[in-house]
């Protein structure tokens, strides 16, 4: 009885031994790959999850991370049976690339991914992180090399749209999802910088002399506009003033007329007014000097202007 009850303790103690063995906890953002015997037997979701002991065994997946040592990124290699499922950052260290123009220049790289697919990323490439850096790199140089300098430093998001595309069709296959690809700094060398400096200088020294003719061509015309419209102005009043004023003696001459009962002669109308306006312009003449000097032909039409009043003053009203 005894020995029957140590057996039934220890096969009790077995199968508690071999339940707490096999239990495995998987957090919220992990994911494991469980091989039966060699083969791929399951992905554990997670949360509490339980394998046969000795027999099931979680696959490992290499990583490749950098560490800081000594001021410098040192790539480690890592093996784990939990893989991430998280973005992920891999900041790959930059990498000198010669544009179409032949400019060697340095490139540095931040590439975003995810793990999408736990069984793909173990079976179909033996480091994942190091094949997708490696591809990203070489996809780096090719796209950069088919631009030239001047175009490379305004066609950033191009080239990261290309990299994704590139990285996506790959990742694919490897059971991840490259969420973004940024393009983080562009090194060139000194003198290339320097060139490049005196070059935009000029460019914008020739813009502000491009925007200087503009602006005095634009005030020459604003300028020759405004004098054209002036002119307009002064010729219309001029001409409103001759129309107003040869109104005003067509009036003259149709009272003078009326008050000659229509007897006078019109020329000698025309000169009596004219001799008015000379008789007006007198004082003015007299200011001038001492002698004054007038047209023969002042002296007839003063003439007009007396016959004509005393015709005016004896003509009955």
């Amino acid at each position: 009885m005894d020995a029957m009850l140590i057996i039934a303790l220890v096969f009790t103690l077995v199968i508690l031994a071999l339940i707490v063995k096999g239990l495995m906890i998987v957090q919220q953002s992990e994911a494991v790959v469980i091989e039966r015997l060699g083969s791929y037997q399951k992905t554990l979701a997670p949360g509490i999850n339980w394998i046969i002991p000795f027999v099931d065994k979680p696959r490992s997946i290499k990583v490749r991370r950098y560490q800081a040592i000594g001021g410098e990124n040192i790539p480690i290699v890592q093996e784990e049976t939990r893989i991430d499922r998280r973005e992920t950052v891999l900041d790959f260290p930059g990498q000198s690339v010669i544009t179409a123009d032949n400019v060697s220049v340095t490139v540095n790289g931040a590439l975003y991914f995810q793990v999408i697919d736990p069984e793909r990323a173990v079976y179909q490439t033996e480091n994942l992180i190091q094949a997708i850096e490696i591809l990203a790199k070489t996809s780096l140089r090719s796209e950069v090399g088919k631009m030239e300098l001047d175009k490379l430093f305004e066609s950033r998001q191009e080239i990261n749209d290309k990299l994704q595309i590139v990285m996506d069709e790959a990742g694919n296959k490897w059971g991840v999802k490259v969420t973004r690809v940024e393009i983080q700094d562009i090194t060139i060398p000194a003198e290339v910088e320097d060139a490049m400096r005196k070059q935009m200088a000029a460019e914008r020294e020739r813009r502000a002399l491009v925007l200087r003719a503009s602006g005095e061509r634009e005030a020459a015309i604003a300028k020759a506009e405004g004098e054209k419209r002036s002119n307009i102005l002064v010729a219309e009043g001029e001409k409103e003033a001759a129309i107003l004023m040869a109104e005003g003696q067509r009036q003259a001459i149709d009272k003078v007329l009326a008050a000659g009962n229509e007897k006078l002669d019109p020329q000698l109308v025309i000169g009596y007014l004219l001799g008015l306006e000379y008789l007006k312009t007198l004082p003015e003449i007299g200011k001038q000097g001492d002698r004054i000097f007038l047209p023969y032909e002042a002296s007839s039409v003063l003439g007009a202007v007396g016959s004509i009043e005393a015709l005016l003053k004896s003509t009955p009203r």
